[in-house]
């Protein structure tokens, strides 16, 4: 224990803005799980119908089950029970944005190469458990809102060949509605919970059994951290989560979330209009909205693909992107510890992947709102709805294309730059007459943070390749095409700024 607090006494943290979603997501867990374990206290999960004879004047004398009557006793009669309520439901919804901004900053800039491959899923295993706790958590108080997605959730189940009535009846207790709480209710509170602290020590042993990775830079190498001591870090992240806090306090006082009062209780015959999914899930019910009405007959049975078919590509799509780093690795064959991360720029063709993946949820995210946006825009909501259905099919592709331009565009100017120096903005007037703009030569560290960077060398493809061999070999040349790695550490530069401090990783201590 001495020697495991010794070494992280010495260890070195790198400091960047974007390495800190991580620790966000934590922090908000921790907001989320405090003002849970107070919300379980008045909390009733009962489906059992009473009367409401609560302050709410609009309900009073509404039959409604005892989970929406305790939420409500919960949002009017319970002290500071309506600031407890909307910081828990900012916070879970904060804990979301950290983890995906965290797997983007992952994928974008290589962070889940070898040795973190690991670490990958983990995080993505916090996502989708993160997503799975907070479904069941906008359910449990049983209003409108909830039962609208709760039907949508049996349609979905319902789809599924052979098994989805039968699936559908184990998870409602019977014919839906049912009763979904006895499920939900503990998932929510005990199992999901759990699995999430387990996958944040998990995350966390990860973290401190490998070097941290570091963006390229003077100095830095695979093999040594530039960053703060164990201390500054310490200090940083406590104003970290004291930021957090407040944050998920000041959005709980502000901005009110879920009023469940103005939606009433769950009625299987109704719907509320206007309402939608939550926005991560939103992804999912857009692709029903885009799918046509298409059936088809297998075996005496009736497939329907309309909702089969989009709940099948969704999740094709977050099975692809979590194994996305071992399908990288296979093409590119590095079998190397990778500690230094990639600008985007320098890898157009992930960085081109991973902007199309953003197009293909952003349009089937825009399409779960399509009826609000016709009422909006004044316009046909048929017409949008065929607008995305052609902006699903072209729109990942062409943003791969794009934005491969894009980065090689960045490359050429981060090079012009290094070499020509930075523009000033001030035009001189030659002696023969010409004129041309100024530019300021730039210091060796920033040349060095721009044109430090070599080309990857195309593969040969050599005649008695296997099949599979060829085919790797072009995948990787294609996925190489214009791929900058940091060229190898120049002497003569000036190291890194003398605010840095500079350690060994900790298999070198």
């Amino acid at each position: 224990m001495q020697r495991w607090l010794s070494n992280l006494r010495g260890r070195v943290f790198p400091d960047h803005w974007s390495l800190l979603f991580g620790q966000i997501a934590f922090y908000s867990f921790i907001v989320v799980t405090i003002s849970g374990v107070v919300l379980m206290v008045p909390y009733d999960p009962s489906i059992e119908h009473v009367v409401y004879d609560g302050p709410y004047a609009p309900l009073r004398g509404v039959s409604m089950s005892r989970a929406l009557d305790s939420t409500l006793h919960i949002s009017f009669e319970m002290r500071a029970g309506l600031l407890i309520r909307q910081v828990h439901h900012w916070a879970s919804l904060l804990m979301v944005a950290a983890i995906m901004l965290q797997l983007l900053r992952l994928f974008f800039t290589g962070g889940f190469r070898r040795p973190r491959r690991l670490s990958w899923l983990v995080v993505f295993g916090l996502f989708i458990t993160t997503l799975g706790a907070a479904q069941t958590g906008t359910s449990l108080p049983d209003d409108m809102l909830s039962g609208s997605s709760l039907s949508v959730i049996d349609g979905v189940v319902k789809s599924i060949p052979f098994l989805g009535s039968d699936i559908s009846a184990i998870l409602f207790n019977g014919q839906f509605p049912g009763d979904v709480l006895r499920l939900f209710y503990p998932l929510h509170v005990y199992v999901l919970p759990a699995v999430l602290v387990v996958l944040f020590i998990v995350a966390g042993v990860l973290a401190l059994k490998h070097q941290p990775a570091q963006y390229p830079g003077p100095g830095r190498t695979n093999d040594n951290i530039v960053g703060n001591s164990a201390a500054v870090a310490a200090v940083k992240s406590a104003g970290l989560f004291c930021f957090v806090v407040g944050v998920s306090l000041v959005m709980g006082v502000t901005a009110t979330i879920n009023p469940i009062w103005m939606y009433g209780p769950a009625d299987p015959a109704n719907a509320s209009a206007g309402i939608g999914p939550a926005w991560y899930l939103a992804f999912v019910d857009g692709g029903l909205r885009l799918m046509p009405g298409w059936e088809v007959e297998v075996g005496g049975r009736t497939l329907t693909l309309a909702i089969l078919v989009p709940v099948v590509v969704c999740s094709l799509f977050l099975v692809l992107f979590a194994v996305y780093p071992f399908i990288e690795d296979w093409v590119v064959g590095d079998k190397a510890d990778q500690n230094l991360l990639d600008r985007p720029r320098n890898n157009p063709i992930r960085t081109g992947i991973g902007v199309a993946g953003i197009v293909f949820y952003g349009i089937l995210w825009a399409a779960a709102g399509a009826d609000t946006m016709a009422v909006m825009f004044h316009t046909s909501f048929n017409w949008i709805i065929h607008l995305l259905q052609v902006l699903v099919i072209v729109g990942p592709p062409a943003a791969l294309v794009l934005t491969r331009r894009i980065c090689v565009g960045l490359q050429e100017h981060d090079l012009d730059v290094a070499v020509e120096g930075a523009e000033t903005g001030r035009v001189v007037r030659l002696p023969n007459g010409g004129y041309v703009e100024d530019h300021r030569p730039v210091d060796a560290y920033r040349r060095y943070r721009l044109a430090g960077f070599v080309r990857v060398p195309a593969l040969p493809l050599a005649p008695n390749y296997s099949a599979a061999r060829r085919l790797q070999v072009r995948l990787a040349n294609f996925f190489d095409q214009d791929r900058l790695t940091p060229a190898p550490e120049d002497n003569s530069l000036p190291p890194a700024p003398s605010k840095a401090a500079v350690g060994p990783g900790p298999d070198q201590s």
